[in-house]
């Protein structure tokens, strides 16, 4: 079965030191582990295949229960960090956004009450383990935020899938106090040179997001497929020069880098309407 890809659809994980995580979500992200095939490609594979298993069911029940539960992990000078998908919480919320913005008959036969409630249990039941559980991904739709692409440099390291000629994605990776003070950098600018600028608020969020981690963590941008219609790509770049234009008063400077962001992803963005 070829990958499910769905809507455009880019991540920004989190990757921490086993030790930052509770002794449940160790069990949970050991659980996943056991008997996947390894490697990223087997694993977006899988996780592809098991969102369409459950879009298609029969059941009327979207909502993944614990088997669904996925982890990457990534290798930085020896160490091993890992990102749970924490599918179930994350559903929860998605399904919550669903129904406060969806119409009430349309959020009915996407979410059926008697789904929630067995989701909900999930939830709950992960909610009330001890300490407060942190969410590892973020999850974007048709287009990268800008707000994201403030947290890594052209420098840092970037890989490529490949195959057949088309780019499957591209994954920067940087480390957790690189893109902490990248993204305080841009707020404290942002603060003074454009406080209205609604990408100060999506930084500010994204930097209280970021304080939660553990200071050996990674960060990780993937593209996803949606890297195939804008690599090469030269986003952090832009916008890193957009706010250092505003930072010095150079309207045209930041104007010109805005510009070129525009003309890369409003045309992906634009294709969320697209019939």
């Amino acid at each position: 079965m070829s990958p499910y890809h769905g809507p455009l659809s880019s991540h920004l994980r989190v990757y921490e030191p086993l030790e930052a995580f509770s002794p449940e979500e160790r069990a949970r992200m050991e659980h996943s582990l056991a008997g996947r095939e390894p490697g990223r490609r087997g694993l977006e594979t899988a996780e592809s295949e098991a969102a369409l298993g459950r879009i298609i069911s029969s059941s009327g029940d979207p909502f993944p229960d614990d088997d669904a539960e996925f982890t990457r992990t990534v290798t930085i000078d020896g160490r091993t960090l890992y990102c749970p998908s924490q599918l179930v919480l994350r559903a929860g919320l998605a399904a919550e956004s669903v129904l406060t913005t969806a119409p009430t008959p349309l959020a009915t036969v996407l979410l059926p009450a008697p789904a929630r409630a067995k989701h909900q249990e999930r939830v709950d039941r992960i909610a009330s383990e001890p300490g407060t559980p942190r969410i590892n991904t973020r999850e974007s739709l048709w287009g990268i935020p800008f707000s994201w692409f403030v947290l890594f440099h052209e420098q840092d390291a970037t890989e490529v899938v490949e195959e057949d000629d088309h780019v499957q994605t591209v994954r920067i990776t940087t480390t957790w106090a690189k893109a902490l003070h990248r993204a305080r950098f841009a707020v404290a600018n942002l603060a003074l040179a454009a406080p209205e600028m609604n990408l100060l608020d999506e930084l500010t969020s994204l930097t209280e997001w970021l304080e939660e981690f553990h200071p050996d963590s990674a960060v990780e941008l993937d593209y996803g497929a949606v890297a195939d219609r804008v690599y090469p790509d030269e986003s952090p770049t832009d916008v890193l020069l957009g706010i250092e234009c505003l930072a010095e008063g150079d309207m045209t400077g930041a104007a010109a880098a805005y510009r070129r962001l525009a003309s890369r992803w409003i045309p992906i963005r634009q294709l969320a309407r697209a019939s």
